[in-house]
């Protein structure tokens, strides 16, 4: 039986080695309080513990030995500690570090920093972006070469997610805008006795314009957080890893057939909302601006040209490639836990709305100086 005078927590030099301590009795919860008296009278010359012959370990005692360690800078990996407590020390060792965060700092210094890593972040997204348009052109081609590695069955499941299962959104939700965008431009142009002049707006804005925004925005909420929860949950479950293993390309069964999807289900998508959001001018046309549909269809075949429809159709192709990509690379970047798949699933969304309408800003910019 333990002697009562070694239950509570001390220490000793070692007789053999002055720079060397020995501890003994129990290092726990309960002695909380002596834990802490036992360290603060240790000798400052102390260059190493010996807690082999400690009787009773926890988590408490070996997290005040770290903080011991690291406030002398000692080699906590020169403690020496019972074989039974081996396992205890070093899943403590790996945690000790997880501390809260420091409270947020709002001086200048502290905002000029949290901007460069902003900017650092966002140049290494670009980059990762960039590598990875490389890495599925590449392999998009090497599937040109090589039709065996096409995965059909994968892509036309996709197609009915991406494109089938989003016509009735992409369509509701076009005619509804295509009707604000009468009844504001109608209101407007009431007031100059050209009314009239709806059936341009409407038709423009759709075609050139609104048709493919829409729905690029629809899809980047829908199918690129969808691709990145996906791909992220296979991810956290090491299936990517079993894909690798086995001898199998990710990009090739994952990448390639959601991208292929897109590419073939954008466009399509784009020319049902083109034809709703037109719908929906002829409609606010019909019944609240006494224009006929025959005047309205007409004076619309009169005026549209077909350069308006390609203009918003040539959009279509690079929209599906941002979504995509965004949303594929995201899901390979978890890390493994559920929290980093929430995370990237939410920048895979904001990354591409706002890339989407970037790269709509600049096009509408370079056509209109093209005089297109």
């Amino acid at each position: 039986m333990t002697p009562p005078a070694r239950k509570a927590p001390s220490a000793e030099v070692d007789p053999q080695d002055g720079s060397r301590v020995l501890l003994h009795g129990r290092w726990t919860l309960r002695n909380a309080m002596l834990v802490g008296e036992t360290l603060r009278g240790m000798p400052g010359d102390v260059a190493t513990l010996d807690a082999s012959g400690v009787e009773r370990l926890d988590s408490l005692g070996v997290l005040q030995l770290l903080r011991f360690a690291d406030r002398n800078g000692l080699d906590f990996t020169a403690f020496r500690f019972h074989p039974d407590h081996h396992a205890l020390v070093a899943a403590i060792e790996d945690v000790h570090d997880d501390r809260p965060k420091a409270r947020r700092e709002y001086g200048f210094a502290a905002a000029l920093a949290r901007l460069g890593f902003a900017m650092h972040d966002n140049a290494r997204e670009v980059i990762a972006l960039v590598s990875f348009l490389g890495e599925a052109l590449v392999k998009l081609l090497r599937t040109v070469k090589e039709p065996r590695r096409f995965r059909l069955t994968s892509t036309v499941h996709h197609m009915e997610q991406v494109g089938l299962d989003a016509v009735p959104l992409v369509a509701l939700l076009s005619f509804l805008v295509g009707a604000v965008i009468a009844f504001l431009g109608a209101q407007i142009l009431a007031d100059f006795g050209a009314t009239i002049f709806v059936v341009e707006l409407v038709s423009i804005a759709f075609l050139r314009e609104f048709g493919v925004l829409l729905t690029a925005i629809l899809l980047a909420g829908r199918t690129a957080s969808a691709f990145t929860a996906q791909i992220g949950a296979m991810v956290s479950r090491e299936e990517v890893d079993a894909i690798r293993t086995l001898g199998l390309d990710p990009m090739d069964l994952l990448v390639i057939p959601r991208l292929t999807a897109l590419l073939l289900m954008l466009p399509l998508l784009t020319f049902i909302a083109m034809v709703a959001g037109l719908l929906g001018g002829l409609s606010v046309g019909a019944f609240s601006l006494d224009i006929p549909p025959q005047a309205y269809l007409a004076r619309m075949q009169e005026q549209m040209e077909l350069r308006h429809f390609l203009i918003g159709m040539s959009k279509a192709p690079v929209f599906a490639l941002v979504i995509g990509l965004i949303g594929c690379l995201e899901g390979l970047q978890v890390k493994g836990t559920a929290q980093s798949v929430g995370e990237r699933t939410t920048s895979s969304v904001v990354q591409t709305i706002a890339l989407v309408i970037v790269i709509d800003a600049l096009a509408a910019i370079w056509f209109m100086h093209m005089g297109w």
